[in-house]
């Protein structure tokens, strides 16, 4: 098993990139924002996932193993392969997709390429089974936004993603947004709205 790859970017494809590590270069897809995080000639390191079935031989990269487990998590849905997973990443980040999860939003689940309505809503009921809203939390949440954003964590935070929804926005939409926030647990209800809005704004 290769746990994980370092080398140089030698090359960078519509869904992949080959590292080169002493002499051998290695062909590894990854999600988009990691493709696009990274710049042919740069040394690089890639926690990675070999895909092995009878007619296919594939190595999949990720830039924390957080990633790398929920790409994992994600081939143990029903109807989900690789690709599918690969595509799940390249639309959301693992916190995006934790909190869609938790907060029931199938609707930006499902503007994941190749993932309906109805996979989204099948996913969000698979994967409530097995994903830990607080071991995400402890090991990027915090280091994000200094605080929890649980919804019992302060009655402002809470305020604000409801305010936030009844605006016609996503759960998860509106999750994103306070977390994007810096001291948003210092912020009373009015003024962490304001600045929600201002980020959800930029969103596409």
């Amino acid at each position: 098993m290769i746990s994980y790859i370092k080398g140089t970017v030698a090359f960078k494809g519509n869904d992949y990139i080959v590292i080169e590590n002493h002499g051998i270069g290695y062909q590894i897809k990854v999600p988009s924002r990691v493709l696009d995080s990274m710049e042919s000639g740069e040394n690089v390191m890639l926690h990675t996932y070999l895909y092995v079935r009878e007619d296919v031989l594939a190595l999949f990269g990720f830039s924390s193993m957080q990633e790398l487990d929920t790409f994992q998590i994600l081939l143990g849905i029903s109807g989900i392969g690789p690709k599918a997973a690969l595509s799940v990443l390249s639309t959301m980040t693992v916190e995006d997709l934790y909190y869609a999860v938790f907060s029931e939003d199938a609707k930006s689940i499902a503007k994941t390429p190749g993932i309906g309505p109805k996979g989204a809503k099948r996913m969000i009921i698979e994967l409530k089974d097995k994903l830990n809203l607080e071991d995400l939390e402890s090991v990027s949440m915090k280091e994000e936004t200094g605080a929890s954003l649980q919804a019992g964590d302060g009655d402002s935070i809470s305020d604000t993603v409801q305010a936030l929804t009844a605006l016609g926005y996503s759960n998860g939409e509106a999750y994103r947004a306070v977390r994007g926030v810096s001291d948003a647990d210092t912020m009373d209800a009015e003024q962490l709205l304001k600045e929600a809005l201002k980020i959800i704004l930029t969103f596409s």
